[in-house]
């Protein structure tokens, strides 16, 4: 689900006052910018197509009478040379608003691309793949939005959504049981607490303390496949992440340890941007 207008029409107005800045030197000059026109967005690459309301907001915030209209559905796949949508506006809207649409498109929809490949991997199994908090500053609410694009499912969105007790937590309150005792008396009742564990023992420690999610992290797959059965036996409410060093390579194995989430920042950090462009029809 997009953020609200409320949300993000702040945010696209930001990034479109970051480009355009004092005036568009290139358009404004021209003599027949309020001509309409329409332009095509083409696929230049395979992958799958994400953030086409985003950019249907970009043109529209620029001129409320922009029409854009998309060829494809959000979440389709693509192919090069494939029209995925078509703006009619005048030519200083199409012109303004194209980098800063095309870079959010571009973007989003590598990160959706790369996220399918990862759930194409696991689709068979009821493992489900969620993403992580390493996004970039200020686009983290839509780069969420495209692993859900791509099939991938939200970990928390930030610090005040959920209890997420990592190793330095630890460390720093002493011990698990310590960390979650007295990070229980302070939070309101509906959030729940995650804990971090990298051994049996701390498996052992966060089922002690009704943990309710217990992530496995780094952990060999063998390990992983004992820590699971240790889990399922004492108490099955406590759902069981697997995360670290996952790839393509890996995520199926770890997926049949029996884990209910595999977490990876890779579709986020790693991904490359879909390739697509805008062509103005010439009149």
């Amino acid at each position: 689900m997009l953020p609200p207008s409320i949300i993000l029409d702040p945010l696209l107005i930001q990034w479109l006052q970051e480009d355009i800045g004092r005036g568009d030197r290139s358009t404004q000059g021209l003599p027949n910018i309020n001509k309409i026109a329409t332009a095509t967005w083409i696929a230049k690459e395979p992958g799958i197509i994400a953030a086409l309301p985003v950019a249907k907001r970009v043109f529209e915030l620029l001129n409320p009478q922009a029409k854009f209209q998309p060829l494809v559905g959000e979440g389709d796949t693509c192919e090069p040379g494939q029209s995925i949508a078509e703006i009619t506006a005048d030519l200083g809207t199409l012109l303004m608003g194209e980098r800063t649409a095309l870079n959010l498109a571009m973007r989003l929809g590598g990160i959706a691309t790369a996220t399918r490949k990862y759930v194409d991997c696991i689709a068979d199994l009821p493992t489900q793949l969620v993403d992580t908090r390493k996004t970039t500053p200020g686009l983290r609410l839509l780069e969420k939005y495209a692993t859900t694009v791509g099939g991938g499912v939200n970990h928390r969105v930030g610090l005040d959504d959920a209890v997420m007790i990592k190793d330095n937590h630890i460390a720093a309150a002493g011990g698990i049981t310590m960390a979650i005792d007295s990070i229980r008396r302070t939070i309101p009742y509906p959030l729940t607490i995650e804990v971090e564990t990298e051994s049996l023992s701390q498996v052992q420690e966060a089922i002690g303390c009704n943990a309710d999610i217990i992530m496995l992290d780094n952990m060999h797959p063998d390990l992983m496949s004992q820590a699971v059965a240790i889990i399922r036996q004492a108490n099955q409410r406590i759902k069981i992440e697997a995360s670290g060093n996952i790839t393509l390579t890996t995520i199926r194995q770890v997926a049949e340890t029996g884990v209910d989430y595999i977490s990876t920042s890779a579709p986020i950090t790693r991904s490359h941007w879909l390739d697509l462009s805008m062509r103005i029809k010439a009149s």
